[in-house]
């Protein structure tokens, strides 16, 4: 008798190999989806319908990774790109196949990853803007091909090459402008940037951010504390138009924004921003949601699912400077919020008492830890709204929801392929998920927000 044979592997082609390969699909994440002999490779700048050429640049055990060089025969439904810009990728897929797929992958990640059906999935929620919709912008700063200074983005799959900008279509003319002005400023000063090989250098990273209600524009100077020179600030603050400058010397090896010694150097400290009728003070470091008309549209639906009626006692998690909690809670009898920065919980604190809600309260801790106690002292909550970050909630926490046994969960989720094991989870626990709404804060990039609620059972 001859013994069955082992499934055989397709054959993985060799790193540096150019292929030329039809692309199927988009990955979660926005990368083309291509077969090299049944072998799967995923392409960055891809879409379905391409035909390009492509050199491996990663080959693990059952996929690939590989870089485009060239569109050999596009899509029908490739289109011409608006900017160019290495943080709008999906831009050559028009506006309405980009919500489409976004739907697809939400509903992909639910059903593959998590194994749940039965719900009611919402159409995805438009844009209101496609281009020119952020209120915040990180850029690095790097230098140019010959030799002077430049500041941009990372050139899509480089830690070390920064692409220099004209025109961020992402960000408003106000935004383009201030950057633009700093850039000249630090030219002039004769400053360069952080080498990310040997450290030498000074500038790192900009940081502008809006108030799109406000008109309010703060601008954030990321430098080198590992070579500090005395900087012209005056100067500085003579070259720049804004309502806030800050500078911030920091000495970590990872490039983050958000670490080190903050300095105001002019006006006031912090950003004002209105959303939904409501006044929020955002500390310079604190997290804002980056599309200002999106999330009023994505707290509003999140607002649908808690469907509150007044006498509720509500739990906020992971709620930051308080945004989604007041602006949900004012139909909540009482409002609960938990953060582990507890600059942003004097945000929301501040924030609480400039709208006069004299039913919320917030308290700094970690949401693994802090949860029994907050029981304890709150009572058991009606409604419990999470809005963790993109890797989702561990087991731990999710242990810790079941145990306050809310009514319901109001999950909002910047990422469906972590929302999904959360929501399994739930739903081994005794909670149906019962509705899914998908909203696009992302234009032209494959980022995905949503919105879903879970009823316990019986």
């Amino acid at each position: 008798m001859t013994a069955p044979r082992a499934a055989t592997r397709p054959p993985r082609p060799e790193r540096g190999q150019e292929l030329d390969l039809r692309v199927d699909a988009l990955a979660f994440g926005g990368r083309g989806v291509a077969r090299h002999e049944g072998f799967v490779l995923f392409v960055q700048g891809a879409i379905p319908g391409d035909r390009v050429r492509a050199v491996v640049t990663k080959r693990k055990r059952g996929y690939g990774e590989a870089r485009l060089t060239e569109v050999l025969a596009p899509s029908p439904e490739r289109i011409a790109p608006v900017a160019d810009h290495p943080g709008a990728p999906w831009q050559v897929l028009p506006y309405e196949r980009q919500l489409a797929v976004k739907q697809e992958q939400v509903a992909d990640a639910l059903a593959r990853i998590g194994h749940l059906d039965g719900f009611v999935l919402d159409d995805i929620v438009p844009a209101v803007e496609q281009w020119r919709y952020r209120n915040k912008l990180e850029y690095s700063f790097g230098t140019g091909d010959e030799g002077g200074l430049v500041c941009g983005f990372h050139a899509p799959g480089s830690w070390e090459r920064i692409e220099p900008l004209v025109d961020c279509m992402l960000a408003t003319q106000r935004g383009n402008a201030a950057r633009e002005q700093v850039l000249a400023w630090a030219r002039d000063q004769g400053l360069a940037a952080q080498d990310p090989r040997t450290r030498a250098g000074l500038l790192r990273n900009l940081v502008v951010r809006e108030g799109r209600r406000t008109g309010e524009l703060q601008v954030r100077l990321v430098v080198s504390s590992s070579h500090p020179p005395e900087l012209d600030v005056d100067s500085l603050e003579r070259a720049v138009e804004c309502d806030s400058l800050l500078l911030t010397r920091t000495a970590a090896v990872s490039e983050s924004t958000s670490v080190g010694e903050h300095e105001l150097v002019g006006g006031a400290e912090k950003l004002h921003e209105e959303l939904g009728g409501l006044r929020f003070a955002i500390s310079p470091t604190a997290f804002f949601q980056t599309n200002t008309e999106m999330a009023e549209r994505l707290y509003a639906v999140a607002g649908e699912h808690a469907a509150l009626q007044g006498w509720e006692r509500l739990f906020d998690l992971f709620c930051g400077i308080g945004t989604v909690g007041l602006s949900i809670g004012a139909r909540a009898g009482e409002l609960w919020g938990v953060e582990v920065v507890e600059e942003a919980v004097a945000d929301a604190i501040e924030n609480a008492r400039e709208n006069e809600r004299t039913n919320a309260r917030f308290f700094a801790g970690d949401v693994r830890l802090a949860m029994r106690e907050l029981v304890e002292r709150a009572g058991r909550p009606d409604v419990l709204v999470v809005d963790p970050p993109r890797a989702g909630m561990s087991q731990k926490i999710v242990r810790r929801i079941i145990e306050a046994s809310p009514r319901r969960i109001v999950y909002i989720s910047c990422n469906p392929t972590t929302l999904a094991p959360n929501a399994a989870q739930l739903a081994e626990a005794g909670y149906a998920l019962r509705r899914v709404s998908p909203v696009d804060m992302f234009p032209q990039t494959p980022h995905i927000e949503c919105v879903a609620s879970f009823d316990r059972s019986g």
